[in-house]
């Protein structure tokens, strides 16, 4: 397989959907479906902060799990926090490493303290499939 770096498969900065860690899980919701998205990225409360990011599956551990009033719950009460941090110049299989590792879907993607995209683990499964095709 010919190396592939995160860079060149993951979403870039531009098209990340953030959302402030004070933001309530309705807003969330509503920026979820405008967006078309799964999963939104916190912003850090302070420059010395971590990103973290909120998927279906805290949404639905709150809401639902912990019998929580949507109303009620900030962001920050449900994110996942902090996010696994790779740099853009990662192979994708060390980054599909850390996945399966740390059992996420997603890892953030930062240069230089600031996040710069997000690496899934769809957008590495297609890396795999169309170099399957290709054989």
């Amino acid at each position: 397989m010919r190396q592939v770096l995160v860079e060149h498969v993951m979403t870039k900065e531009e098209d990340l959907v953030m959302i402030s860690p004070f933001a309530q899980v309705r807003e969330l919701l509503k920026m979820m479906e405008k967006n078309h998205v799964r999963s939104i990225i916190v912003d850090r409360m302070s420059p010395h902060d971590a990103y973290g990011i909120v998927t279906y599956v805290n949404i639905l551990h709150a809401i639902y799990q912990e019998d929580g009033d949507m109303d009620l719950l900030n962001v920050y009460d449900i994110a996942t926090k902090p996010l696994i941090q790779i740099v853009p110049q990662l192979d994708i299989k060390y980054a599909a490493q850390l996945m399966v590792k740390y059992n996420r879907t997603r890892l953030s993607v930062t240069w230089e303290g600031r996040i710069v995209g997000l690496v899934t683990m769809s957008n590495i499964a297609d890396v795999l499939i169309a170099e399957a095709i290709k054989e």
